[in-house]
């Protein structure tokens, strides 16, 4: 069994307890498998952008013996261009279920009372989530359009967005909180499926691990053929 090693509650702007591993920490599959969005952070030109994204998350594939991340975007969407420019992104993603307490407004008046759905998150059992947050990096590549590759990223994403939660008020397409449109439930496969969709996977380089005390751990993720004796 693998050892965990505690995260390191002190603070640090570089590497701390990094680790090599060909497969992803359990902690950041299971908050992958928890989490419907994540972060997509990506810059051109010392010029960050941060999109709220659904993905697919895949342990392996036929193309790839490493885990990856599935995305899509419009063609024409600032992130298409920002990765033409600059393959390397930062995912953030965790399944932490939060909620700001009601208080009152300067003015005196109280926020109104939480809504149902958030009063059932806050009574969710918190032993089933992970607790944890996961900074991913790694370097993203727009698929060419049609080719075998894209239609197996893009058929496994549409089979995991089936976009039937009913209590979702997220965006029904990625790009909606850039161009703030949207559609009905019923019409938003077409953003996962449709002829100006780009499919974008991301192979994973590293990831950070945090808790909300603040304690973190590293890791770097290789492919099996660069271990030698579990060592890089």
């Amino acid at each position: 069994m693998e050892q965990q090693i505690p995260l390191n509650y002190e603070a640090s702007a570089g590497d701390t307890n990094k680790q090599v591993t060909t497969t992803l920490p359990p902690e950041v599959v299971q908050c992958l498998e928890n989490a419907r969005f994540l972060h997509l952070a990506t810059c051109v030109d010392n010029i960050p952008n941060v999109s709220l994204m659904s993905y697919t998350y895949l342990a392996e594939s036929p193309y790839s013996s490493s885990p990856v991340i599935i995305m899509t975007t419009n063609n024409e969407s600032k992130k298409t261009n920002n990765l033409l420019a600059n393959q390397n992104v930062s995912l953030l993603v965790h399944d932490w279920v939060s909620h700001r307490p009601s208080r009152r407004l300067s003015g005196g008046s109280p926020h109104p009372p939480p809504s149902s759905l958030a009063s059932l998150l806050q009574n969710l059992n918190s032993e089933a989530m992970s607790s944890i947050s996961a900074t991913i990096n790694g370097s993203a590549t727009l698929l060419p359009p049609s080719y075998p590759e894209e239609r197996y990223y893009r058929e496994r994403h549409l089979e995991n967005n089936t976009f039937s939660d009913p209590f979702s008020s997220a965006p029904s397409r990625d790009d909606a909180l850039e161009n703030g449109t949207g559609t009905q439930d019923g019409e938003r496969e077409c953003f996962v499926a449709g002829d100006d969709v780009r499919v974008v996977v991301v192979d994973i380089k590293d990831v950070r691990i945090s808790d909300w005390k603040g304690g973190v751990r590293d890791w770097v993720i290789v492919r099996e053929g660069e271990m030698v004796n579990g060592v890089r």
